[in-house]
């Protein structure tokens, strides 16, 4: 059967590949394959600039000849270095032979035994596939959350002055403001997004045990730690030392727990908008060519949050295998990474989802200013603390027990209740004035 989006196993490659489709760049077989060539043809051309005595004589006017191996190939190219791997059966190897039948149609074939020099397969994968994560997270991922953050942050400034009421444990509490409540998450979201940012993209270069032995045995007097370091660097990613034979995955760990918490941030936010919505705090947008329900037709439901949430579950649960596995491996390396790291970019794909179904939900959003007033007045019980705590302070008898009497009694309490409590009480008329001024609409604090 032929692949498409209606074939796919992966609904990520599937139904919802229009919106994952800007990752396949990072991700994807071909996109594995472009950056270990890129990392491979790198790593010669810094060979080059040290120089390696056999290497002195190395044109560096074909350094960007080099680059152009992995700047413009294609997938059809890239099907090359597949056929290569069925007789290998090994696919970093199978990288190494394509970039040798390159240089031979190059004029290169001299220094052909340069590529891939001293090193082993997790020297390339544990540069490639950090690097297509930095990027992706660079070019695709953080800009899309940056437009949620920027939504949400916009939702504050508007609703900044709207009284809500406020719900502790689901019931009636302090009011609140709407746009507090929406300033809430972009702080969250802001301080795990700084987080993520102060963290480093970690590589593993260092041989077939993470000691650089053949490097020092060919080359004994060069300073090959310093090289790998910078060689790392010059890719953007930080070398991490001592290894085994692959990177430790910490440091990955650590990004993958910082958009996971990222995630459950956003799956809150969801939820709560969810409630807010049957409580009709919040209308939406009705598009008239759409179903809410194949069977009652007034339905207009909240679906955007819903498949959000979904997905950043999914990405959620992703993210935890990668971080609690990826740092374990017996002994020196065992190759359970190997077939988990390719699933990397899976997380971002449905963290994609969540976030274009996010903004679609967030940009449908009325606010419903009679409901949230309404629910306001209906509920001055919530005015209780403000009053008895004023009369604490004016050192008024048993004022808690006094309030906490009027007010579960089991009866409605509505403003004429509150207005014939403040009037029976044995205080000044000052001090009425302030209790009279407490309504469920100004009492939002700070």
């Amino acid at each position: 059967m032929e692949l498409s989006p209606l074939t796919a196993v992966s609904p990520t490659d599937g139904r919802y590949a229009g919106k994952t489709e800007s990752l396949r760049e990072y991700f994807s077989e071909f996109a594995l394959i472009r950056y270990r060539i890129r990392v491979e043809i790198e790593y010669f051309i810094a060979l080059c600039n040290i120089p390696l005595p056999q290497l002195a004589g190395f044109d560096h006017g074909k350094f960007e000849t080099l680059r152009d191996i992995y700047r413009t190939i294609t997938p059809e190219e890239a099907a090359r270095v597949k056929e290569i791997e069925k007789v290998t059966n090994h696919d970093v190897k199978a990288v190494e032979y394509y970039i040798k039948e390159h240089f031979k149609a190059l004029g290169l074939d001299r220094w052909k035994e340069f590529i891939h020099f001293g090193l082993t397969s997790q020297d390339i994968n544990n540069t490639s596939v950090p690097l297509s994560f930095k990027e992706a997270m660079h070019d695709v991922y953080l800009p899309a959350l940056q437009e949620i953050t920027d939504k949400i942050r916009n939702m504050a400034e508007e609703w900044k002055d709207i009284p809500m009421l406020a719900r502790t444990h689901g019931q009636p509490a302090s009011p609140t403001r709407v746009g507090k409540e929406f300033s809430v998450f972009l702080v969250r979201l802001e301080e795990q997004m700084h987080q993520l940012s102060a963290l480093g993209y970690p590589a593993k270069f260092g041989g077939a045990t993470g000691n650089m032995n053949a490097h020092k045995v060919a080359y004994p007097d060069i300073d090959w730690p310093g090289f790998g370091d910078r060689f790392v660097s010059s890719l953007g990613l930080k070398r991490s030392f001592p290894t085994t034979q692959i990177e430790h995955y910490d440091n990955l760990a650590a990004l993958f727990d910082c958009l996971r918490r990222i995630n459950t941030i956003l799956i809150d936010m969801c939820r709560d908008i969810w409630t807010y919505i049957s409580m009709e705090y919040f209308r939406q947008k009705v598009n008239r060519n759409e179903v809410g329900s194949s069977a009652m037709p007034h339905k207009v439901n909240p679906i955007d949050f819903e498949n959000a949430e979904g997905n950043l579950g999914i990405a959620d649960a992703l993210l935890t295998h990668l971080s609690m596995k990826l740092p374990i491996s017996r002994l020196q390396r065992d190759l359970t990474d190997s077939t988990v790291l390719r699933n990397i970019g899976m997380p971002l794909a449905h963290g994609l989802i969540a976030l274009a179904s996010l903004k679609k939900g967030l940009g449908k959003l009325i606010i419903n200013e009679e409901a949230i007033q309404a629910d306001l007045d209906r509920n001055w019980a919530v005015v209780a603390e403000g009053i008895q705590t004023i009369l604490r302070r004016e050192n008024y008898p048993d004022p808690y027990e006094t309030l906490k009497a009027l007010t579960r009694t089991g009866k409605g309490i509505d403003h004429e209740t509150i207005s014939e409590f403040i009037e029976g009480l044995d205080v000044s008329e000052s001090v009425k004035a302030e209790l009279r001024a407490i309504t469920p609409m100004t009492y939002t604090g700070f």
